[in-house]
């Protein structure tokens, strides 16, 4: 499944290239992330929650830098985790293309994500819209942290979200499904009735 999303941040794209030239500072800024040992250079394990009312998924894996193309401000990562309760597994390639703005810099994330076992079982729809709360969460926490590294401040202070908002996840998923379910069942029903 392939999800991609831009995001506007208010810095130089220098600035913005050196946050995510920092995988560890990167990882902060995902919900329910958190890197627990560096293997080697640009390679770290760690774990990911997910939760969110029923739906709780726990994720222990890797997570390594494939390429960094500093003249055209490119980082591909690959992350891969297993379910601690062997439930299923995760693989994912995230892209991450920096381009000047007139608002500062874009960032341009392209996240292919393959699920396996139970995990892939929620449906794509849901995994989509879980997906994308956690994007916009991501995108919220990096800005306030760069926001504070260019003031002088500890990026720390800032801090980041913990779990993914069960709130943010379950309205999300209500009113995308709605919106499916209405474009699918009423939308040609209305151009049937047209005619």
């Amino acid at each position: 499944m392939l999800i991609s999303q831009a995001i506007d941040v208010d810095q130089p794209i220098d600035a913005v290239w050196k946050f995510f030239d920092d995988v560890p500072q990167i990882a902060a800024c995902i919900p329910g992330a958190d890197l627990t040992e560096k293997v080697a250079t640009d390679h770290y394990k760690g774990g990911v929650i997910i939760s969110a009312g029923p739906v709780k998924l726990e994720f222990d894996g890797a997570a390594k830098v494939r390429s960094r193309d500093n003249a055209k401000k490119i980082l591909t990562l690959d992350a891969s985790g297993a379910d601690r309760k062997g439930r299923g597994e995760a693989v994912a390639v995230l892209i991450a293309t920096l381009t000047a703005s007139p608002q500062g810099t874009r960032v341009n994330v392209s996240l292919d994500l393959q699920l396996s076992g139970t995990a892939a079982q929620f449906g794509r729809g849901l995994v989509s819209d879980i997906t994308a709360v956690l994007v916009n969460q991501t995108a919220t926490t990096m800005k306030n942290r760069m926001k504070a590294i260019s003031l002088g401040q500890d990026p720390n202070s800032v801090g980041g979200p913990k779990s993914a908002s069960a709130v943010s996840i379950g309205f999300t998923v209500v009113s995308r499904g709605a919106k499916r379910i209405f474009s699918r069942f009423f939308l040609p029903y209305q151009a049937t009735a047209r005619r």
